[in-house]
């Protein structure tokens, strides 16, 4: 606890205590049992000092002090959730792996609207980065199939393409940039990659910020 003079710790209060920090361990599944510790002990410090907060003239830490700081944590499952989503937005700043970032993603998305914005908008970017470099790559092994083509519709008119190269072209088809899609392709494909990563570390980085969970 962070006070001058040490508080002893009413029984039933301790109870109280370790009752709701045994559920929220309980919760935090896929979490690694050190930051599992790290955030008990965390929390354990937090709710000491906010009850101790409370109680100082008395010099005893009470179990309704212990309620009142618990109350303002809110229930332990909710608060677990809030930690697993932390846990793997945190992995994800840090890698700033693609599957990592989608992985976190999915989870966000679970409880917040803007995470599901987020999300949508990170794996339209991730697949059309794909895309690109796909085509790139196929253009290599089917050089007279695979590209970006302009095809004639179904509806008399012309609708433009990616084609991995599989299959025969319909005709009246025309491959627009040749063997440009090679660079384009790469160049397009890990620009997009590269920059849905940088947005969507940045928003996971505000969105951390915004939880403001409590530290000891």
């Amino acid at each position: 606890m962070k006070k001058g003079r040490m508080m002893t710790v009413a029984g039933d209060a301790q109870q109280k205590i370790d009752s709701y920090l045994g559920r929220l361990r309980g919760r935090l599944r896929g979490v690694n049992e050190a930051e599992v510790r790290e955030i008990v002990d965390e929390l354990r410090s937090h709710i000491l000092d906010k009850a101790a907060a409370s109680e100082e003239a008395r010099g005893e830490i009470t179990p309704a002090a212990v309620e009142a700081a618990l109350a303002a944590l809110g229930p332990a499952d909710e608060l677990a959730s809030q930690y697993m989503t932390d846990t793997l937005l945190a992995r994800a700043e840090v890698s700033r792996s693609p599957v990592q970032i989608l992985r976190s993603l999915f989870r966000w998305a679970s409880l917040s609207v803007v995470g599901f914005f987020v999300l949508l908008g990170s794996v339209l970017g991730y697949f059309f980065g794909a895309v690109f470099i796909l085509v790139a790559v196929a253009k290599l092994f089917h050089p007279q199939t695979a590209g970006l083509w302009l095809l004639p519709s179904a509806a008399g008119d012309s609708e433009i393409s990616f084609r991995l190269g599989f299959g025969t072209v319909p005709t009246g088809g025309r491959d627009l940039l040749g063997w440009a899609i090679v660079p384009i392709g790469w160049l397009a494909g890990g620009g997009l990659v590269m920059l849905t990563t940088y947005v969507a570390v940045r928003f996971v980085r505000q969105y951390r910020r915004s939880l403001a969970l409590p530290r000891s």
